[in-house]
Protein backbone atom coordinates (compact mmCIF):
# COMPACT_ATOMS: atom_id res chain seq x y z
CA UNK A 1 0.00 0.00 0.00
CA UNK A 2 1.31 3.38 -1.09
CA UNK A 3 1.70 6.38 1.35
CA UNK A 4 -0.87 7.87 -1.04
CA UNK A 5 -3.48 5.54 -0.11
CA UNK A 6 -2.85 5.51 3.73
CA UNK A 7 -3.48 9.01 3.59
CA UNK A 8 -6.17 8.77 2.11
CA UNK A 9 -7.54 6.26 4.31
CA UNK A 10 -6.75 8.06 7.25
CA UNK A 11 -8.69 10.71 6.30
CA UNK A 12 -11.22 8.83 5.49
CA UNK A 13 -11.34 7.22 9.38
CA UNK A 14 -10.72 10.40 10.86
CA UNK A 15 -13.59 12.50 9.11
CA UNK A 16 -15.79 9.38 9.96
CA UNK A 17 -15.06 9.62 13.89
CA UNK A 18 -15.44 13.42 13.59
CA UNK A 19 -18.87 12.34 12.65
CA UNK A 20 -19.72 10.40 14.83
CA UNK A 21 -18.44 12.60 17.48
CA UNK A 22 -20.65 15.43 16.33
CA UNK A 23 -23.72 13.09 16.05
CA UNK A 24 -26.70 14.06 17.87
CA UNK A 25 -27.56 11.62 20.98
CA UNK A 26 -31.38 13.28 21.51
CA UNK A 27 -33.17 13.43 18.10
CA UNK A 28 -36.07 15.81 18.81
CA UNK A 29 -39.54 15.64 16.69
CA UNK A 30 -42.19 18.43 16.02
CA UNK A 31 -45.26 18.61 13.79
CA UNK A 32 -45.45 21.78 11.61
CA UNK A 33 -47.18 24.48 12.70
CA UNK A 34 -46.06 27.19 15.15
CA UNK A 35 -46.66 25.79 18.57
CA UNK A 36 -44.92 22.67 17.51
CA UNK A 37 -41.68 24.50 16.33
CA UNK A 38 -41.57 26.74 19.26
CA UNK A 39 -41.68 23.36 21.73
CA UNK A 40 -39.27 21.93 19.76
CA UNK A 41 -37.00 24.92 19.96
CA UNK A 42 -37.60 25.26 23.51
CA UNK A 43 -36.56 21.62 23.92
CA UNK A 44 -33.66 21.62 22.09
CA UNK A 45 -31.99 24.64 23.76
CA UNK A 46 -32.87 23.46 27.49
CA UNK A 47 -31.24 19.94 26.18
CA UNK A 48 -28.59 21.38 24.89
CA UNK A 49 -27.50 23.39 27.94
CA UNK A 50 -27.57 20.04 29.71
CA UNK A 51 -24.89 18.46 27.73
CA UNK A 52 -26.79 17.13 25.02
CA UNK A 53 -26.58 16.66 21.53
CA UNK A 54 -29.74 17.60 19.82
CA UNK A 55 -30.92 16.85 16.07
CA UNK A 56 -33.78 19.27 16.10
CA UNK A 57 -36.49 17.66 12.98
CA UNK A 58 -39.18 20.24 13.40
CA UNK A 59 -42.05 20.18 10.88
CA UNK A 60 -43.52 16.79 10.63
CA UNK A 61 -47.10 16.00 9.85
CA UNK A 62 -49.23 14.65 12.81
CA UNK A 63 -48.90 11.18 11.29
CA UNK A 64 -44.97 10.94 10.37
CA UNK A 65 -43.86 12.12 14.19
CA UNK A 66 -45.44 9.56 16.15
CA UNK A 67 -44.79 6.93 13.17
CA UNK A 68 -41.64 7.73 13.46
CA UNK A 69 -41.63 7.53 17.56
CA UNK A 70 -42.23 4.57 17.30
CA UNK A 71 -39.97 3.18 14.57
CA UNK A 72 -37.31 4.66 16.91
CA UNK A 73 -36.69 7.69 14.51
CA UNK A 74 -37.21 10.57 17.05
CA UNK A 75 -36.68 10.17 20.86
CA UNK A 76 -38.89 13.55 22.36
CA UNK A 77 -41.36 15.75 21.11
CA UNK A 78 -44.93 17.33 22.39
CA UNK A 79 -48.01 15.72 21.90
CA UNK A 80 -51.64 16.55 22.56
CA UNK A 81 -53.82 13.51 25.12
CA UNK A 82 -56.48 13.73 22.58
CA UNK A 83 -54.75 13.19 19.40
CA UNK A 84 -53.09 10.33 20.86
CA UNK A 85 -56.78 8.96 22.88
CA UNK A 86 -58.53 9.97 19.13
CA UNK A 87 -56.18 9.58 16.45
CA UNK A 88 -53.61 7.10 17.49
CA UNK A 89 -55.45 4.95 20.44
CA UNK A 90 -58.99 5.08 18.17
CA UNK A 91 -60.62 5.45 21.52
CA UNK A 92 -64.38 7.17 20.87
CA UNK A 93 -65.16 7.16 24.68
CA UNK A 94 -65.96 10.53 26.01
CA UNK A 95 -63.28 10.95 28.93
CA UNK A 96 -62.33 13.86 31.43
CA UNK A 97 -59.06 15.40 31.20
CA UNK A 98 -57.44 13.04 33.91
CA UNK A 99 -58.69 10.09 32.54
CA UNK A 100 -57.89 10.99 28.69
CA UNK A 101 -53.92 11.30 29.81
CA UNK A 102 -54.31 8.04 32.05
CA UNK A 103 -55.30 6.05 29.20
CA UNK A 104 -52.89 7.44 26.90
CA UNK A 105 -50.15 6.55 29.31
CA UNK A 106 -50.83 3.04 29.66
CA UNK A 107 -51.70 2.15 26.55
CA UNK A 108 -48.72 4.22 24.88
CA UNK A 109 -46.48 2.73 27.34
CA UNK A 110 -46.81 -0.62 25.85
CA UNK A 111 -45.13 1.14 22.16
CA UNK A 112 -42.44 1.87 24.43
CA UNK A 113 -43.36 5.76 24.93
CA UNK A 114 -43.55 7.54 28.09
CA UNK A 115 -46.19 10.36 28.66
CA UNK A 116 -44.24 13.20 30.99
CA UNK A 117 -46.59 15.12 32.97
CA UNK A 118 -49.00 17.40 31.40
CA UNK A 119 -49.16 20.76 31.40
CA UNK A 120 -51.95 23.45 31.93
CA UNK A 121 -51.94 24.19 28.18
CA UNK A 122 -54.49 22.41 26.41
CA UNK A 123 -55.40 23.48 22.73
CA UNK A 124 -58.75 22.15 22.26
CA UNK A 125 -61.45 23.98 20.84
CA UNK A 126 -63.25 26.92 22.80
CA UNK A 127 -65.48 29.85 22.18
CA UNK A 128 -64.54 33.43 22.53
CA UNK A 129 -65.59 36.58 22.87
CA UNK A 130 -64.49 40.26 22.51
CA UNK A 131 -63.32 40.55 25.88
CA UNK A 132 -64.58 44.09 26.31
CA UNK A 133 -68.04 42.87 24.90
CA UNK A 134 -68.09 39.93 27.14
CA UNK A 135 -67.55 42.09 30.18
CA UNK A 136 -70.39 43.91 29.33
CA UNK A 137 -72.75 41.41 29.08
CA UNK A 138 -71.46 39.19 31.80
CA UNK A 139 -70.24 36.14 29.67
CA UNK A 140 -67.16 34.12 31.18
CA UNK A 141 -68.98 30.90 30.70
CA UNK A 142 -70.56 28.72 28.20
CA UNK A 143 -73.24 28.27 30.28
CA UNK A 144 -73.53 32.03 30.49
CA UNK A 145 -73.41 32.26 27.31
CA UNK A 146 -76.48 29.94 26.86
CA UNK A 147 -78.43 32.11 29.57
CA UNK A 148 -77.99 35.17 27.59
CA UNK A 149 -79.04 33.74 24.34
CA UNK A 150 -81.83 32.07 26.36
CA UNK A 151 -82.73 35.12 27.85
CA UNK A 152 -83.32 36.57 24.43
CA UNK A 153 -80.04 37.98 23.44
CA UNK A 154 -79.82 37.07 19.53
CA UNK A 155 -75.75 36.60 19.57
CA UNK A 156 -74.11 35.65 16.32
CA UNK A 157 -71.65 32.66 15.90
CA UNK A 158 -68.67 32.46 13.72
CA UNK A 159 -67.70 28.97 13.12
CA UNK A 160 -65.26 26.98 10.41
CA UNK A 161 -67.39 24.51 8.32
CA UNK A 162 -66.16 21.57 10.15
CA UNK A 163 -67.25 22.11 13.46
CA UNK A 164 -70.97 23.30 12.53
CA UNK A 165 -71.45 19.70 10.66
CA UNK A 166 -69.44 17.47 12.78
CA UNK A 167 -71.60 14.76 15.32
CA UNK A 168 -69.55 16.05 18.13
CA UNK A 169 -69.63 19.77 17.51
CA UNK A 170 -71.94 22.84 17.44
CA UNK A 171 -75.24 20.71 17.51
CA UNK A 172 -74.17 18.52 20.53
CA UNK A 173 -72.70 21.25 22.35
CA UNK A 174 -75.88 23.02 21.91
CA UNK A 175 -77.61 20.50 23.22
CA UNK A 176 -75.15 19.86 26.10
CA UNK A 177 -75.62 23.44 26.89
CA UNK A 178 -79.40 23.60 26.56
CA UNK A 179 -78.99 26.32 23.85
CA UNK A 180 -79.18 27.62 20.20
CA UNK A 181 -78.00 30.26 17.86
CA UNK A 182 -80.57 29.73 15.07
CA UNK A 183 -80.22 28.52 11.67
CA UNK A 184 -79.99 32.51 10.90
CA UNK A 185 -76.87 33.52 13.64
CA UNK A 186 -74.84 31.07 12.57
CA UNK A 187 -72.01 32.36 10.01
CA UNK A 188 -69.77 29.60 8.21
CA UNK A 189 -66.17 30.28 6.89
CA UNK A 190 -62.46 29.43 6.97
CA UNK A 191 -60.88 29.09 10.53
CA UNK A 192 -58.61 31.69 9.95
CA UNK A 193 -61.20 34.00 9.04
CA UNK A 194 -63.56 33.70 12.01
CA UNK A 195 -60.76 35.40 14.44
CA UNK A 196 -60.86 38.26 11.68
CA UNK A 197 -64.48 38.23 12.06
CA UNK A 198 -64.36 38.44 15.81
CA UNK A 199 -62.29 41.24 15.99
CA UNK A 200 -63.63 43.32 14.08
CA UNK A 201 -67.44 43.06 15.31
CA UNK A 202 -68.94 41.01 12.13
CA UNK A 203 -69.60 37.62 15.01
CA UNK A 204 -70.44 37.96 18.67
CA UNK A 205 -69.01 34.46 19.45
CA UNK A 206 -66.22 33.06 17.20
CA UNK A 207 -64.34 29.34 17.52
CA UNK A 208 -60.83 28.77 18.39
CA UNK A 209 -58.34 27.07 19.06
CA UNK A 210 -57.45 27.69 23.07
CA UNK A 211 -53.82 28.54 22.37
CA UNK A 212 -53.76 30.34 19.35
CA UNK A 213 -51.85 33.21 19.64
CA UNK A 214 -54.53 35.92 18.35
CA UNK A 215 -56.46 35.43 21.41
CA UNK A 216 -54.24 37.75 23.40
CA UNK A 217 -53.32 39.86 20.18
CA UNK A 218 -57.03 40.31 19.67
CA UNK A 219 -57.98 40.85 23.34
CA UNK A 220 -60.52 37.74 23.31
CA UNK A 221 -61.96 36.30 26.41
CA UNK A 222 -61.97 32.27 26.22
CA UNK A 223 -65.35 31.27 27.64
CA UNK A 224 -65.07 28.60 30.57
CA UNK A 225 -65.99 25.38 29.32
CA UNK A 226 -67.47 24.75 32.81
CA UNK A 227 -69.24 21.61 31.46
CA UNK A 228 -66.74 19.98 30.21
CA UNK A 229 -67.94 19.24 26.70
CA UNK A 230 -64.82 19.83 24.93
CA UNK A 231 -61.87 16.80 24.86
CA UNK A 232 -59.12 17.59 26.69
CA UNK A 233 -55.85 17.92 24.26
CA UNK A 234 -53.50 18.50 26.89
CA UNK A 235 -50.06 19.41 26.43
CA UNK A 236 -46.62 16.93 27.22
CA UNK A 237 -43.50 15.61 26.39
CA UNK A 238 -43.73 11.98 24.80
CA UNK A 239 -40.12 10.26 25.01
CA UNK A 240 -38.76 6.64 24.38
CA UNK A 241 -38.77 4.80 27.11
CA UNK A 242 -35.25 3.33 26.27
CA UNK A 243 -34.27 7.18 25.81
CA UNK A 244 -35.61 8.45 29.17
CA UNK A 245 -34.30 5.13 30.80
CA UNK A 246 -30.78 6.20 29.13
CA UNK A 247 -31.33 9.55 30.10
CA UNK A 248 -33.25 9.94 33.40
CA UNK A 249 -32.38 13.80 33.66
CA UNK A 250 -34.20 14.83 30.47
CA UNK A 251 -37.72 14.13 32.40
CA UNK A 252 -36.79 16.47 34.90
CA UNK A 253 -35.94 18.87 32.03
CA UNK A 254 -39.14 18.55 30.37
CA UNK A 255 -41.24 18.44 33.31
CA UNK A 256 -39.94 21.50 34.69
CA UNK A 257 -40.84 23.29 31.01
CA UNK A 258 -44.65 21.74 31.23
CA UNK A 259 -45.14 23.06 34.45
CA UNK A 260 -44.49 26.84 33.06
CA UNK A 261 -47.17 26.27 30.05
CA UNK A 262 -50.94 27.19 30.09
CA UNK A 263 -52.81 28.53 27.78
CA UNK A 264 -52.04 32.02 28.04
CA UNK A 265 -48.41 31.80 28.43
CA UNK A 266 -48.53 28.95 25.25
CA UNK A 267 -50.74 31.62 23.35
CA UNK A 268 -48.75 34.46 24.18
CA UNK A 269 -45.23 32.49 22.74
CA UNK A 270 -47.33 32.00 19.79
CA UNK A 271 -48.39 35.65 19.15
CA UNK A 272 -44.81 36.66 19.59
CA UNK A 273 -43.88 34.48 16.75
CA UNK A 274 -47.09 34.47 14.51
CA UNK A 275 -47.78 38.75 15.25
CA UNK A 276 -44.61 40.32 16.77
CA UNK A 277 -42.55 38.31 14.06
CA UNK A 278 -40.10 36.94 16.51
CA UNK A 279 -37.66 34.21 15.74
CA UNK A 280 -38.66 30.53 16.95
CA UNK A 281 -35.67 30.23 18.18
CA UNK A 282 -35.79 33.89 20.08
CA UNK A 283 -39.74 32.94 21.55
CA UNK A 284 -38.33 29.75 22.88
CA UNK A 285 -34.68 31.23 24.32
CA UNK A 286 -36.28 34.20 26.15
CA UNK A 287 -39.53 31.52 27.45
CA UNK A 288 -36.67 29.40 29.07
CA UNK A 289 -34.66 32.46 30.77
CA UNK A 290 -37.91 34.39 32.05
CA UNK A 291 -38.90 31.01 33.59
CA UNK A 292 -34.90 29.88 35.09
CA UNK A 293 -35.24 27.39 33.00
CA UNK A 294 -31.61 28.00 30.37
Amino acid sequence: MNITIKSGLAALALAAFATGAQAADIVVGGKNFTEQQILSAITQQVLEANGHRVDNRAGMGSAAVRQAMENGQIDVYWEYTGTSLITYNNIEEKLDPQQTYDTVKELDAQKGIVWLNPSEANNTYALAMRAADASEKGIASISDLAGAINGGQGLTFGSNAEFYARPDGLKPLETAYGFEFGRANVKRMDTGLVYQALRDGQVDVGLVFATDGRIPAFDFTVLEDDQGYFPSYALAPVIRTEVLEANPDIGDLLNGVAAKLDDQVMAALNASVDVDKVSVENAAAKFLQDNGLN
